[in-house]
């Protein structure tokens, strides 16, 4: 029923592991958010990590910074139902006990750890504990050796540095690994991962870091990620927002579903609404949007004011409500006029069909 379908032709790469989620290949793109709580406080955490496994977080992130924080690791990782990511910088004795805490993959560069022998045990602790390794690359703290060659953070100064990295684990055949280029300027970020993607077969993983306010932060993520991902480019991604977590989530998905990538959840198709609506548009969306939010079904649903484009969009949508005038809206199911509503609460009358949908699947 849809107007156009969308084929994006992924980029072929290795297959990672991460504990029971795969990444990469042709396993599907997975969305990751990171905790902001004090890991150390493992009741947090793992409260937060419940919040995020239930917006539809496939891989969550955890900081390491301290021992308090690997210690609390192991009872935060069994509570979770999701692979965990553990976040390490510099300290190569926190990655050791992350990954023998049962973290699901290492967020490290290996340049960073130390000397090739710490870097050694990092690596000999993956392997021993099935752990994957992601080298992130960030502008903002790129090595001061690709700041004085390129006088600033620039694609081809990113891409040196990931393969930099990415030589290190190979020389010590370690090769269950992904890469990401992160930059908080959109353009930049974009280019650099072109760069990475034209260099290298492992999966990659996007975003835009510190993108920003929730508006904000959606908005250059959304350019970013799904420019690249609607060129095949991305494997796994991850919304960085100044807001509370499960909203990365959430925008991670959307981004996924907009671009046709992940057929799952509620895809509300509404109009901002004007003097010709026969309805109230954004509260009616508002509400079915909260209750529905959480369903794992695909359903496209169109939510129109007015007659202007109300019956074009419902012909392509499972659920279609179009207002009418002296409060007669219209009610598509499957694309076809279904009947004509005089409800005035037109809440109850999707909510109807909703239900009806979900029970179908049973």
């Amino acid at each position: 029923m849809e107007y156009y379908k969308n084929i994006i032709k992924r980029r072929k790469t290795k297959l990672v592991n991460l504990g029971n989620v795969k990444v990469g290949s042709s396993a599907p793109i997975t969305v990751q958010s990171m905790t902001n709580t004090l890991t150390s406080n493992a009741i947090d955490t793992i409260k937060q990590i419940q919040d995020l496994q239930e917006a539809g977080a496939d891989l969550i992130r955890v900081s390491c910074p301290d021992e308090k924080s690997t210690k609390a690791l192991k009872t935060i990782i069994e509570k979770s139902k999701v692979p965990i990511i553990a976040d390490i910088h510099f300290h190569s004795q926190r990655a050791i006990e992350a990954a023998e805490a049962g973290a699901a993959c290492l967020r490290i560069n290996p340049g960073n750890i130390g000397n090739f022998e710490k870097i050694k045990n990092v690596v000999d602790a993956a392997k021993l504990n099935n752990c994957a390794i992601r080298i992130g690359v960030n502008a903002g703290s790129l090595e001061k050796e690709f700041i004085e060659k390129f006088y600033r953070a620039t694609p081809q100064a990113m891409l040196e540095s990931a393969l930099k990295h990415i030589s290190i684990l190979e020389k010590l055949s370690f090769f269950n690994t992904k890469i990401s280029v992160k930059a908080s300027n959109v353009a930049l970020a974009i280019d650099s991962y072109k760069l990475l993607a034209k260099s290298t077969d492992y999966p990659l993983h996007l975003g835009i870091t510190e993108a920003g306010s929730l508006i904000g932060g959606t908005v250059k993520s959304s350019i970013g990620i799904g420019g690249l991902l609607n060129e095949g480019i991305g494997d796994t991604l991850r919304v960085s927002l100044s807001d509370n977590p499960v909203n990365e989530v959430k925008v991670g998905i959307e981004i996924l579903k907009s671009l046709g990538i992940r057929k799952s959840g509620l895809n509300i198709i509404s109009c901002p609404s004007c003097a010709r609506q026969q309805f109230d548009v954004i509260e009616t969306v508002k509400k079915i949007e909260k209750k529905y939010s959480g369903i794992k079904k695909h359903i496209t649903l169109s939510i129109l004011g007015c007659v202007v484009n109300g019956p074009g969009e419902a012909k392509h949508v499972d659920i279609g409500i179009t207002g009418g005038g002296n409060n007669n809206h219209q009610v598509y199911v499957n694309g076809e006029k279904s009947f004509v509503s005089k409800n005035q609460n037109l809440t109850e009358v999707i909510s109807d069909l909703i239900e009806k949908n979900l029970k179908n699947e049973q």
